[in-house]
């Protein structure tokens, strides 16, 4: 059924205020919960922080103490909001176990998007990012399994397949290089304005959590591991980031950012399948619809423009599903990973690295930053677990699609560098 948010009834912002009790909510278990369902539970938390985010950087670059207060009131609820939903995660998941999840979320994130998306543009820049992701989930799967004795497989459910993607260690790259071409929002499919906003959320929420968990792992190679690929997340925070409209105002941001937020609830809602967390959804989307016409209300008070200037039709596109997609997601990166992992970025566009000059940034970066291979987290992780069982750790249906990555007894350091 179709659904436009903007024809929906929405109550006073004020009226969603909840006591402590409330905001604090039953966590999910971690034995019998779908994979999935905590997957969407993280995409959601950081689709809240980045409202709360994106809020408060509003309310510092504004004069007007009339329209901060007004958006003080929204932030107040996409704070509790957020607080609610991270705590749906258990006590006794442990970070590590939690991290899976992280990055099995940005693999089969970034494939709904991609397999969605109708900007060939923006679609090279999710592919780019999803093998790097789907490396980082061999990674954090291989030290799961080394230190802890469980098998990354059955905590993705075995939706995503764990083998190695576009080596992390040659993915860091020069900061000019993850600087895309910015969409601009008149000019573009709603369905991609959409994933801008989602996929830069997503990769924001992995960056922040990472940044701040890496201290408190407790083995010397698991903090260091956690260090190299939260810097590499930064990096798929700026290039996603800028691919998103720098010409907007803030109220015209605020507008898209909670229309954002009411597709993904909207879409989460009706691919949820624990009823108890789906009425979550449904309670969060009907918060988000009273922000989104408190939003247009600013934006017609503030600019005197109404919301279609900015998003010309409500409806929603097609929606976000992660249920019932596991086997096309598998066949997607394999298909990717055959085409596209030795490339790197170049400046706005990408190119295979023995395409590029010899003393361009990146070699000079890489080789900075990567100084003793062999001291390389990422790759010493491997190492260290091949050292220990004789092969490292991996759930793959068939035989992995790029040759140079199939020796299970040595980790390959060269592939993208």
């Amino acid at each position: 059924m179709p659904f436009n948010p903007f024809e929906e009834k929405a109550l006073k912002v004020d009226k969603y205020f909840k006591s402590r009790s409330k905001v604090y909510p039953k966590p999910y278990n971690k034995y019998e919960t779908d994979p999935y369902t905590k997957v969407r539970i993280i995409l959601a938390t950081g689709a809240e922080f980045e409202a709360v985010w994106f809020s408060h950087q509003f309310s510092r670059h504004c004069s007007n103490n009339d329209l901060r207060r007004e958006i003080a009131v929204s932030r107040r609820i996409e704070q509790q909001q957020q607080k609610m939903l991270s705590y749906l995660k258990p006590i006794d998941e442990n970070p590590l176990e939690t991290t899976i999840a992280y990055e099995q979320l940005a693999v089969d994130l970034t494939v709904n998007l991609a397999l969605m998306e109708p900007n060939l543009y923006v679609k090279k820049a999710l592919d780019f990012a999803l093998l790097e992701d789907f490396d980082h989930l061999y990674r954090f799967s291989d030290l799961l399994e080394m230190e802890q004795g469980v098998k990354g497989e059955r905590l993705v459910g075995q939706y995503t397949e764990i083998m190695p993607g576009r080596p992390t260690i040659s993915e860091h790259r020069y900061p000019f290089d993850d600087i895309r071409r910015a969409i601009k929002n008149e000019k573009s499919d709603p369905l991609t304005r959409l994933h801008a906003g989602i996929i830069t959320a997503a990769e924001q929420q992995t960056m922040n959590f990472y940044m701040n968990l890496g201290t408190f792992h407790s083995s010397e190679i698991g903090r260091k591991l956690y260090l190299e690929i939260a810097m590499i997340e930064e990096q798929h925070v700026s290039q996603y980031g800028s691919l998103m409209d720098t010409t907007c105002t803030w109220l015209e941001g605020l507008l898209e950012h909670e229309y954002t937020e009411c597709y993904l609830y909207y879409s989460l809602m009706n691919d949820e399948t624990d009823d108890y967390i789906r009425g979550i959804w449904e309670s969060h989307l009907n918060m988000e619809i009273s922000h989104l016409h408190k939003a247009a209300d600013l934006l017609a008070t503030y600019e005197n423009k109404q919301w279609q200037q900015v998003i010309p039709n409500g409806e929603f596109p097609a929606l976000l599903a992660f249920n019932g997609n596991a086997t096309r997601n598998k066949e997607y990166v394999r298909k990717v990973l055959a085409s596209t992992v030795y490339n790197t970025a170049m400046l706005e566009d990408y190119a295979k690295v023995s395409e590029i000059p010899e003393n361009y940034e990146f070699f000079k970066y890489n080789n900075l930053v990567n100084q003793n291979v062999g001291a390389v987290a990422s790759h010493k992780t491997i190492d260290q677990y091949i050292t220990e069982f004789g092969t490292d750790y991996r759930f793959q249906e068939k035989e992995h699609p790029v040759k140079p990555l199939r020796d299970r007894k040595s980790d390959n350091t060269e592939v993208g560098r």
